[in-house]
């Protein structure tokens, strides 16, 4: 009897000692922040910031993640962080138990490994659209196969979430509308492992995400308009690639463009073009380049197929091995700097005496980590669904294999081939397929018969 009671007393203590670390989860998730001393900023933050106070729209800043960046501005950014900490922990735990692999010391364990070796901490103590970009494909896959296994509550917590997520970036809107398409796709093949209401709630996500970003656009600008700069991205790859010098080469001879006079001054990089101190600024920016960047873009897709399809190819698989953490975090954030003095004059103090600020953060250490965690775990990802389609194993935990790597091929092709390849697309989405492996190592090594009560887990 006492040795029974001893046993107890040990696993009592145990318990209580996981769920007192599951507790500490949602602080660790952000630490990087806590360490900075402020939110983390990026080069991109401003433009976001100042959608609630310039009334007009600019390309690539969704005007709906303004607004929420904007509703944490009194607290200082800090009620931000705390919602993307607790959805992020929300989502991997839903997932477990989705899956019917819900542990405690699973949870935890998963969650400090994530912690310690992606660049999931550093995303989730950014104030970015990043963060919506993994956990958006978490949340579209339980949508579609946790009917039966999450609440009403639940469900309509996932949608909210997903739309949401689908409104704050056009490519993340991209990348969730390519799930949705893929579902659709292999649902006669499937049949009942994707059940037709899941994917029909999948798939009105992105239209209630789309008429979100209408109408936050409206709010803000008082235009029914998409969020514009489409073509000044890809626009800025196709110049990049060397296509843009060739089709001004080709045509400024017999037409005129405003860029002719440039063609052999053109910038190295789509980033030195569109954000440094180029041409594009003395000839008005989007506003007086969007309609000639149009016109280039799309006649030069069809006078160099060819070329423009080996470049898409190419970038879309640079995309998928650039995975570094921290890009546009650790340079001069003039811009985003000077939005903050502009309009949020309270923050000030606090924003200059991060570390971020005086020059504190420097990447490359973590990324010794980050980087090979990054491209191991996209290979074992790959490795995990060919044995499992080997075996004919089609459990749910493949499915999120499969949704997890056709995400990463979609990212990589609508990030590469329209933006060019960058570290910060990779980085934001890559985290997932090592949660994904995590969890199949578990699975194999682990022992269920310690598995939670399933009331406690819900």
């Amino acid at each position: 009897m006492s040795i029974t009671t001893e046993q107890s007393r040990a696993r009592a203590a145990d318990t209580l000692g996981l769920r007192l670390a599951a507790m500490a989860l949602p602080l660790l998730l952000i630490a990087p922040a806590f360490w900075n001393g402020y939110p983390l900023l990026q080069w991109d933050t401003g433009g976001y910031l100042a959608r609630w106070y310039e009334g007009y729209l600019v390309p690539s800043r969704s005007t709906v993640f303004g607004l929420y960046l904007h509703y944490g501005e009194s607290f200082g950014f800090w009620i931000n962080l705390a919602v993307q900490s607790l959805v992020t922990l929300w989502l991997l735990q839903l997932t477990l138990r989705v899956l019917g692999l819900m542990q405690t010391f699973r949870f935890v364990a998963i969650s400090l490994l994530l912690i310690l070796s992606t660049a999931l901490p550093w995303i989730a103590s950014m104030l970015l659209t990043d963060i919506f970009a993994g956990l958006s494909i978490l949340s579209l896959f339980l949508l579609v196969v946790g009917a039966s296994r999450t609440s009403t509550f639940e469900k309509i917590s996932l949608f909210v979430f997903t739309a949401f997520a689908a409104a704050t970036h056009s490519a993340t809107l991209g990348v969730l509308l390519g799930l949705c398409v893929a579902g659709w796709m292999a649902r006669p093949l499937l049949g009942r492992r994707l059940p037709i209401a899941g994917l029909v709630r999948a798939s009105l996500t992105i239209v209630v995400g789309g008429l979100m970003l209408v109408v936050a656009n409206h709010a803000l600008s008082g235009k029914w308009a998409w969020t514009p700069g489409g073509y000044g991205v890809a626009f800025g790859r196709m110049m990049q690639d060397g296509i843009v010098a060739r089709f001004l080469s080709d045509r400024c001879p017999r037409e005129h463009f405003k860029l002719c006079p440039y063609r052999n001054e053109l910038p190295a990089t789509a980033d030195e073009f569109l954000w440094g101190k180029s041409m594009f600024n003395t000839l008005g920016r989007f506003e007086g380049m969007n309609d000639e960047m149009g016109y280039i873009v799309v006649h030069s897709l069809a006078d160099y197929p060819a070329w423009q399809a080996g470049a898409a190819l190419r970038a879309m698989g640079q995309q998928l091995v650039h995975v570094a953490t921290g890009e546009g975090a650790s340079v001069w954030l003039g811009h985003t700097w000077g939005i903050i003095e502009r309009y949020i004059p309270g923050q000030v103090a606090q924003m200059r005496a991060a570390r971020q600020q005086n020059h504190g953060l420097d990447f490359d250490y973590v990324n010794w980590l980050h980087v090979p965690v990054a491209l191991a775990s996209m290979l074992a990802l790959v490795a995990l669904l060919a044995h499992a389609l080997a075996n004919r194993r089609f459990d749910d935990l493949t499915l999120l294999a499969a949704t997890v790597t056709l995400a990463l091929l979609g990212n990589a092709f609508i990030c590469g081939v329209i933006s060019g390849p960058h570290d910060r697309y990779g980085a934001r989405i890559v985290w997932v397929a090592t949660f994904v492996v995590l969890m199949a190592l578990f699975r194999t090594f682990g022992d269920d018969s310690k598995a939670d009560d399933p009331s406690a887990a819900a």
